[in-house]
């Protein structure tokens, strides 16, 4: 049966915004588990570094501003300065041709999230072979994939559907971007749709926990819920994926030092990247 709520994430690998907001993604999950579905839409911040060069957005200027993302938001990330800026378009390729031809296109998604925020230039062909094989897909096979014709079609749909917001998302015009066409979604950007008849609400931009909650809440309100968990050995297990320590608090409803503190007096691994770290059951 499909779940009663699909979420559309208007998303880009190399958003630091869509990044941090990675622990209400995981809230969300946690709270109505295989009651709502994800998926993910490339929007393709770049097609080349000079795209970033060309409004002024140099390696000096992206760490700084990692700097700034990593304190107020609290994910891990590594904020050296890059050797040059990287495009997101090979990334976001990658992440439809897994769509496409897979069930893991969200494991590389995350996969391709992590090793750019600490320090892999995203366009680099070891960067994309290495979060392949972070997923479970074999390399080869996903470059395979990147060079099929319905891949690319799915990534332009991605593309002009990022740049064609729905009409109340246009009255939140702050959360938009420009693009040479007009405005378009940042990321993320959610549309959540209910199956049932259709209704779909937007979602624009960068929001707290409490935005999504609302409208998932009002869509769909006798949807169950489940209790943030008291165990953070069931965090680790349930998550599949190696999870920051903001990503623990916000499942388990907790502050970040206690879920530190949690994770620490359960023996888990930490993988540190700037100034906290992924996690592991020990």
């Amino acid at each position: 049966m499909a779940a009663a709520v699909c979420i559309t994430e208007f998303t880009d690998p190399g958003c630091p915004w869509a990044y941090s907001a990675e622990p209400v993604r995981a809230r969300l999950r946690w709270l109505y588990g295989e009651h709502i579905d994800f998926e993910a839409r490339m929007v393709v911040l770049s097609q080349s570094p000079q795209d970033y060069l060309d409004r002024g957005f140099t390696p000096d200027r992206m760490s700084e501003s990692f700097k700034r993302i990593a304190r107020d938001h609290g994910m891990p990330i590594d904020t050296s300065e890059r050797p040059r800026m990287a495009a997101t378009l090979p990334a976001c390729r990658a992440v439809v041709a897994a769509r496409v031809h897979s069930d893991r296109a969200w494991f590389l998604l995350r996969a391709l999230r992590v090793r750019h925020f600490t320090g892999q230039l995203l366009d680099e062909p070891a960067t994309i072979e290495g979060a392949a094989q972070d997923a479970g897909i074999d390399p080869d096979d996903l470059g395979r994939w990147t060079q099929d014709e319905a891949v690319d079609h799915a990534l332009r749909e991605d593309m002009a559907l990022a740049r064609e917001p729905l009409p109340a998302a246009r009255v939140l015009d702050a959360k938009l971007a420009n693009w040479s066409g007009g405005r378009r979604y940042t990321c993320p950007s959610y549309e959540i749709v209910r199956r049932g008849d259709g209704v779909r609400i937007a979602v624009p931009g960068f929001q707290p926990f409490a935005a999504y909650d609302v409208v998932t809440a009002n869509l769909v309100p006798d949807m169950p819920r489940r209790e943030p968990p008291a165990d953070v050995h069931e965090v680790l297990e349930w998550a599949l994926v190696p999870i920051a320590t903001k990503e623990v608090a916000a499942i388990m409803d907790v502050e970040l030092l206690e879920a530190r503190e949690r994770l620490v007096r359960a023996g888990a691994h930490e993988h540190p990247v700037g100034t906290d770290g992924f996690w592991t059951a020990g």
